[in-house]
């Protein structure tokens, strides 16, 4: 896939609850090359962070060659730490985009899950499915508790169902729960968010006789595949090493749900 390193101004940031931030920036270069799905790579500007932290694009608009990431705050003093202080006008170096996003079959009528931190990722996808009338679509949203951010775009675009841990909103439980309880049909699935939830609806597509396409979350190092600090185990042998084992960041994220190990 097509990538390039750029310099991106800050547009404007700001939070959407508890350690969550929407960052938008200006990168030309890379929204002209991005693709539901992909990520970048974000460089911190501190000397002693050497490894940029990988971050799903919540979406990108090439015409404003604009980029818009929402991410979580892992903890003080780290990365992600330093990006939710950054101002309007401040700079930051990105690399992208990477990995594979998601393709859609035509016609078929999807189900878009995700929960947690996989909740921005499927933001955009949902929006490239109705402005290009690919497909009906259904959204549904698995979040902790009632800060659910992101959640009136998602409304905007398609019916969406939403469940959460505690309850708060929606079904109580899991995406799966909010499936059964909402009676949610379609033909493919596709999904992102933490790996039990992929599991568990790997299983559902399984029983229902349906496609499930997944993206992966995984520490990342490189980010271009260099490094190995992502591999996830597939259930084939590669081809060129003859082991059972996928580059999340240069293979996927984004893979077929019977491809890998969940």
């Amino acid at each position: 896939m097509q990538k390039t390193e750029e310099m991106a101004t800050v547009l404007e940031q700001q939070a959407l609850g508890s350690n969550i931030f929407d960052l938008k920036l200006k990168a030309p270069q890379i929204a002209k090359l991005a693709k539901a799905g992909q990520f970048v790579s974000v460089y911190p500007n501190r000397a002693d962070k050497l490894l940029p932290r990988p971050i799903s694009l919540c979406g990108f608009d090439p015409k404003e060659g604009s980029l818009r990431l929402v991410y979580r705050v892992t903890g003080e003093h780290t990365g992600t730490e330093e990006f939710s202080r950054l101002q309007a006008g401040d700079t930051i170096r990105l690399l992208g985009p990477l990995g594979n996003g998601f393709t859609v079959e035509p016609g078929k009528k999807a189900i878009l899950v995700g929960g947690g931190i996989g909740v921005p990722p499927m933001l955009e996808l949902a929006k490239q499915i109705k402005a290009q009338q690919l497909c009906e679509q259904t959204i549904v949203m698995g979040y902790r508790d009632a800060n659910t951010f992101l959640l009136d775009e998602f409304e905007q675009v398609a019916t969406t169902v939403v469940s959460s841990d505690d309850g708060a909103v929606g079904t109580k439980g899991t995406a799966i729960d909010a499936i059964l309880a909402n009676h949610v049909t379609g033909d493919v699935i596709y999904a992102c968010g933490p790996k039990p939830m992929l599991r568990a609806l790997r299983d559902y597509a399984r029983a229902k006789g349906m496609r499930c396409f997944v993206s992966m979350e995984e520490r990342m190092a490189c980010g271009i595949g260099a490094c190995l600090a992502c591999v996830c185990q597939s259930t084939h042998e590669d081809g060129h090493s003859n082991v059972k084992n996928k580059r999340v960041c240069a293979d996927g994220p984004v893979f077929d749900a019977e491809e890998i190990e969940l």
